[in-house]
């Protein structure tokens, strides 16, 4: 087997297409035979020594390359990630720290602005298994909806069925403001208070086991694996003791608390109060999440135990036209390169000004959603030149202010000279 080394785009192996099932006409067995468990592509192969020699500063340089800004959020997450693998890494060669506590990570902000992206691009980056979910889709255990220890699961698929893999993967659980309990009701609580209270375990150090007790079949099948003597060798349970967890979420309301506590504090004279009234009365957004404790979290509903689990928080700063306008001319994961693409199916050509670009991020900046906005608009300035383009004789055109304000006009133009 080819040694890929951590970082590399093919180190997080093979993805999951379902067991493998042999064949019945083949006489002569291998010598090792392999039955895979439900739900995991291929059986186990004895991970290789995990390797990792990256630096906060270039995790940093990388994520540059696709996420515009956010410059503190990239120290952070460098920084955060950094510590963590180093520590897995030290740990796989016999330098344990049995009192090492995981900087689980929070990240806050508004949507669109590249919380999501910025966690797959460092992932891809290391070389590590990713699973990226919306909290909304859990539910307590024993209640309709989905199990957080799917979760773990789904990073031993991502990594191929290897297991000692999958055990330093990251996770990233999105919409995570969505578990808040806003009160207290008339009954029991099973999609906010109850799913935090079960990826405690997760988060910390827990053993998931790999095949699902709700899965009849899969437990079926582990069963007749079992009678057959066919051993793998495969470990029955996943440790998440090196497991990364990054959550986030928008917390809309969450900087009205804030603003709210900056004051009462600067009224009382407190002694870690940051500044006047006046001047906590005048903090932006951004800097209001920037400011964000441990209480305001707590308040805002989630669970002291909850929170406390994610020590590294940093806030994401929404996006401005000048921001937008980067995305499109300087992220090496733009969406111009997706219509270029399109266009280019046809035959067609199409050229993207700076001008041009400009108008489109300032019509994405009304939109208040973020990175997001760009493909709405982008969709709403392109979709006649999509459908009408392909069947004509054009065979170039340019993006400029005046398509952007009027896509018909332009259209109209470009079919008249097209002819």
């Amino acid at each position: 087997m080819s040694k890929i080394p951590s970082g590399h785009p093919d180190a997080l192996g093979p993805v999951a297409e379902g067991p493998a099932v042999p064949s019945r006409r083949r006489r002569v067995r291998p010598e090792k035979e392999s039955w895979t468990k439900p739900g995991v592509a291929t059986v186990a192969i004895p991970s290789e020594q995990f390797t990792f020699n990256l630096k906060p500063r270039e995790i940093a340089r990388h994520l540059d390359r696709f996420v515009i800004g956010q410059t503190e959020a990239k120290k952070v997450l460098g920084v955060a990630l950094c510590d963590h693998f180093q520590h897995v890494r030290m740990t796989q060669e016999g330098v344990d720290a049995p009192f090492y506590q995981k900087q689980n990570v929070l990240l806050l902000g508004p949507t669109g602005v590249g919380k999501t992206h910025l966690i797959r691009s460092a992932a891809e980056l290391i070389g590590v298994p990713f699973v990226k979910a919306d909290a909304t889709k859990f539910s307590e255990t024993g209640y309709v909806g989905g199990d957080v220890d799917d979760l773990v699961r789904d990073l031993v698929r991502k990594a191929g069925g290897n297991v000692k893999r999958a055990e330093h993967g990251i996770i990233y659980l999105d919409e995570v403001d969505k578990l808040a309990t806003r009160g207290e009701g008339g009954g029991r609580d099973v999609s906010g208070r109850g799913v935090q209270t079960n990826l405690l375990k997760l988060m910390e150090d827990g053993d998931v086991p790999v095949v699902s007790p709700n899965d009849m079949n899969a437990q079926i099948q582990n069963a007749m694996t079992a009678m057959r003597g066919n051993a793998s060798g495969q470990p029955e349970t996943i440790n998440t003791r090196h497991i990364l967890f990054i959550v986030s979420g928008a917390f809309a309301g969450l900087d009205q608390r804030i603003r709210s506590r900056l004051l009462t504090s600067a009224t009382s004279g407190a002694v870690d109060a940051p500044g006047s009234a006046s001047k906590a009365s005048r903090l932006s957004t951004d800097e209001l999440l920037a400011e964000a404790m441990t209480s305001d979290f707590i308040q805002y509903g989630l669970e002291p135990e909850f929170v406390g689990r994610l020590p590294v928080r940093v806030a994401c700063h929404g996006l401005d036209a000048d921001d937008l306008f980067n995305v499109l001319r300087k992220s090496e994961s733009s969406l111009i390169h997706q219509y270029e693409r399109a266009f280019s199916a046809y035959g067609i050509e199409v050229g993207f000004t700076d001008a041009g670009l400009r108008s489109l991020a300032r019509l994405a900046g009304q939109e208040n959603t973020g990175a997001r906005g760009l493909m709405t608009v982008c969709e709403r300035v392109f979709r006649d030149l999509k459908f009408a383009l392909p069947s004509s004789k054009v065979r170039r055109f340019e993006v400029t202010p005046e398509l952007v304000a009027d896509p018909r006009r332009a259209l109209r133009a470009l079919l008249k000279g097209g002819r």
